[in-house]
């Protein structure tokens, strides 16, 4: 009995012309480029349940915000503007829960249809991309042009009133908008990638490992110009608080300090109304709409632009962070906010929360001056 010894070729051809397939090609096939795609479909479907809860509650909060603004009365023609602003930041709001909610609940959908969940298609992807990016700029661009506007009213009242028309607020509405457009398309036309992001709900550009010098800018003009909008809203803020404080710090120095009771009434009755004045209700809207944008979007914008200033490309696994998911659902909790800013923080809300605090005073000095006239009468006699 003889053994027939095999050649390393004849191996190899015996090897590759087995019924099972090698070791090196299954390897080769987990390496390949469809690995995010039976990576996706190990995940298990998140719950659509709070999906669903934010969009119909953030629709009805906008929805309601919205019909609060459609029955102020224009009292004042320099009020136009802020307020053709704010319809506009609250559209944005609304059209961002409705658009993305409807793609997100899509997407939901798909998950739970299909036995092995993969990729959305491209077209898919890139509306959903492109939506994210324009709805999440356009509230950032338009609390900054707020800003900007009350800054302008309070420290500049006579160039305001003489100047910024209602056409300049639509001009700057249409800039705004125009200029979120243009970043959102750009991946569309070969600038850039959309690309879906974990768990698979929700596609973004391409924040993780950027193959490109598209993605690269993309990602950084994002986030850049978010923490850039909101700075200088900030900023704006600050120098309008400062400048209603400095004038009604005037407006008490003038009044004499040797006056009657009557005259002290009245200028606390003056102080209150600079108070509760339309300056100072818009601007105490318009500075907690910044902080609320603060808290919300910071952590996701800052977040993006420290995953592009890394230089080690990241692996599979490294692109499966938690922290951008639950970042992105705090910024998404901004367009929900908002609205609510305008249905508690409004004058007669602020009058009623004043004249709570105010109206046990008066009551209470009135009955101690009352009981001292008492005592002194009761001395005489």
């Amino acid at each position: 009995m003889t053994l027939k010894m095999r050649t390393p070729s004849t191996l190899l051809t015996s090897l590759s012309t087995s019924s099972t397939p090698p070791i090196l090609d299954q390897i080769l096939k987990i390496n390949s480029s469809e690995q995010p795609s039976a990576n996706m479909s190990l995940l298990k479907p998140p719950g659509i349940g709070m999906s669903c809860f934010t969009m119909t509650f953030g629709a009805i909060s906008n929805l309601t915000a919205l019909g609060i603004l459609a029955r102020v009365r224009l009292h004042r023609q320099s009020k136009a503007p802020f307020l053709l602003l704010t319809v506009a930041l609250l559209v944005a709001d609304l059209g961002g829960h409705v658009i993305l909610g409807a793609l997100a609940l899509y997407r939901h959908m798909d998950w739970k249809n299909e036995t092995h969940f993969g990729e959305p298609t491209k077209e898919f992807c890139q509306i959903f991309g492109a939506s994210m990016v324009f709805f999440g700029l356009c509230p950032l661009l338009l609390g900054f042009a707020m800003a900007v506007e009350r800054c302008v009213a309070i420290t500049q009242p006579f160039f305001h009133s003489a100047m910024i028309t209602l056409a300049h607020a639509w001009q700057a509405v249409l800039f705004v908008s125009c200029l979120a457009l243009v970043l959102a398309v750009l991946p569309l036309s070969g600038v850039g990638t959309y690309t879906v992001q974990y768990p698979g709900t929700w596609c973004f550009l391409r924040i993780h490992d950027p193959q490109s010098t598209g993605d690269y800018s993309l990602v950084l003009a994002f986030s850049c110009l978010g923490l850039t909008a909101l700075i200088f809203s900030q900023l704006c803020n600050i120098v309008s608080i400062v400048a209603l404080l400095q004038a009604r710090r005037k407006s008490y120095d003038v009044n004499p300090k040797s006056t009657s009771f009557r005259t002290r009434h009245m200028s606390s009755a003056s102080s209150s109304s600079i108070f509760l004045s339309l300056d100072v209700e818009m601007l105490v809207q318009l500075a907690v709409i910044t902080v609320v944008s603060c808290v919300c979007w910071i952590p996701f914008l800052i977040h993006i632009l420290v995953l592009q200033l890394k230089e080690s490309p990241e692996s599979p696994e490294q692109s499966k962070d938690g922290f951008t998911l639950l970042s992105l659902r705090m910024a998404s909790w901004n367009q929900i906010l908002d609205p609510w800013v305008y249905i508690l923080l409004r004058k007669t809300v602020l009058f009623r929360i004043y004249s709570a605090f105010h109206t046990q005073r008066p009551t209470e000095t009135l009955y101690s001056s009352s009981a001292d006239s008492r005592r002194r009468t009761l001395s005489l006699h």
